[in-house]
């Protein structure tokens, strides 16, 4: 692997040192835990390609500052985070295959089953499903909120597939309008998962008392940030699409529109696209205000990801 960043970028706007820190401790998490697998090497080198070849951390970063949110130490939400990236991971290999996306270029470097075949991007995808819940269950001690962790791994895990069926498939009840298509897709498809990501992070970071009063208070704060998060989230995804090219963003763009998917540019405008981010960061905002300073990271992280360029 190459160095750790320490900043991420995004049109001449940083994230600050201290909010990228924890993606140091994150690789070493995932290389230790995937270098102790009893698997094929051949296995291994694949998992190891897709798991620790780049990519920004979002999800092990929403968790560790959602820990810290709540009281926690943000080192506390490794578990949680480690095996979101391992389901993440999981669904960007399989999203690149033929039978899906169809994609060649993932990170700026050979998807996965460009780089070895199709059937070992298929397992090694299988198995990195399978890893993420092991890795809860050898890395919680406590059942009852590895249960809860499982459950929300689960859950999230599910949407996300849920949402894919609606993208390639469809299969929508009665007759929705093409936004309402939209919401349903991208809440689900990538929504879901960030969703886990900042609920798992403040299940750890509030262990010592998960179900206080004022814990759930911080909960429910976590969760509408989350919420709003996901859906703005995958619309500048779709304004990426449009209006970035791949050698930019590091994968395929236009492929979406190309192929007659439904967009955000494409239903409403871009215009009004980009409305949507602004309205939606706001409502982010707001969400985590009660939670005071220990959110300002968290605010940070949103604010960064209404205006990032790839």
């Amino acid at each position: 692997m190459n160095g750790t960043p320490t900043t991420a970028q995004s049109d001449g706007q940083d994230l600050p040192g201290q909010i990228v820190a924890p993606v140091a401790d994150v690789d070493a998490y995932l290389a230790a835990f995937t270098a102790g697998l009893p698997v094929p090497a051949v296995l291994r080198n694949a998992v190891e390609y897709a798991l620790l070849g780049g990519g920004k951390r979002l999800r092990p970063l929403l968790a560790w500052h959602c820990s810290v949110a709540v009281g926690g130490s943000g080192k506390d939400s490794l578990p949680a985070g480690a095996a979101i990236e391992l389901v993440h991971a999981f669904s960007l290999v399989h999203d690149d295959l033929p039978a899906m996306d169809d994609d060649d270029l993932r990170r700026g470097r050979p998807t996965l089953h460009k780089a070895t075949n199709e059937a070992m991007a298929i397992l090694a995808g299988d198995a990195m499903l399978n890893f993420a819940f092991q890795l809860l269950t050898e890395k919680v001690a406590d059942h009852a909120i590895l249960g809860r962790l499982v459950r929300e791994l689960a859950v999230g895990t599910t949407g996300m597939i849920v949402g894919q069926i609606y993208d390639t498939l469809g299969g929508f009840e009665g007759t929705p309008s093409a936004e309402d298509k939209l919401v349903l897709i991208h809440r689900n498809k990538t929504g879901a998962l960030i969703e886990a990501s900042c609920r798992m992070g403040g299940l750890l970071g509030l262990h010592s008392a998960p179900t206080s009063a004022e814990g759930q208070q911080s909960l429910t704060a976590i969760d509408r940030y989350a919420r709003s998060l996901g859906l703005m989230f995958q619309i500048v995804d779709d304004i990426l699409d449009v209006t970035q090219t791949a050698e930019h963003t590091g994968k395929a763009t236009g492929k979406d529109i190309d192929a007659g998917k439904l967009t955000y540019p494409g239903v409403i405008g871009l215009s009004e696209s980009n409305r949507r981010v602004e309205s939606l960061l706001a409502e982010a905002l707001a969400a985590i205000a009660p939670l005071g300073p220990a959110s300002q990271s968290l605010a940070t992280i949103a604010r960064y990801m209404a205006v990032r360029t790839k």
